[in-house]
């Protein structure tokens, strides 16, 4: 954690961590996920750019996107206001700029491809199911 968000009130302090999106962030298999598409995705942008975004942030965002049949561009806005997807998404402290550009998402989907895309729906989805979060007729084909 960087040292200006040291002092800072911890999201956890902050959210009814019964929150159905606080309980299913707390049941996913972040680690695994993490391992399966970290395989996929390069560690640094070409050119020895800057780090690439957390697999648990990018996974997310994916997975609110496609729950909350959003844009890329609206779900960061809604990231931005909304402390449960920032818990989600495994932020610590409320934050108060985008994680990323929407283009962003774009990129990652591109890397992941479609069995990318459904290996990280379907680790969620299990794990909202298994909590029952979410009952099977939620779920959309």
């Amino acid at each position: 954690m960087p040292a200006d968000e040291l002092f800072r009130s911890r999201l956890e302090n902050q959210i009814d961590l019964r929150h159905p999106l606080a309980r299913l962030s707390q049941r996913m298999p972040w680690t695994a996920l993490e391992q399966a598409l970290s395989s996929r995705l390069p560690a640094t942008q070409a050119g020895g750019g800057r780090p690439a975004l957390p697999v648990r942030l990018i996974a997310g965002l994916l997975y609110l996107k496609h729950a909350y049949d959003l844009s890329d561009e609206a779900v960061c806005e809604r990231w931005l206001e909304n402390p449960y997807w920032q818990f989600f998404t495994g932020e610590v402290v409320f934050q108060t700029r985008l994680p990323c550009d929407a283009s962003s998402l774009t990129r990652w989907r591109q890397r992941l491809g479609e069995a990318g895309m459904e290996e990280l729906l379907a680790h969620t989805i299990n794990a909202a199911h298994a909590m029952q979060a979410m009952d099977a007729r939620g779920c959309r084909g």
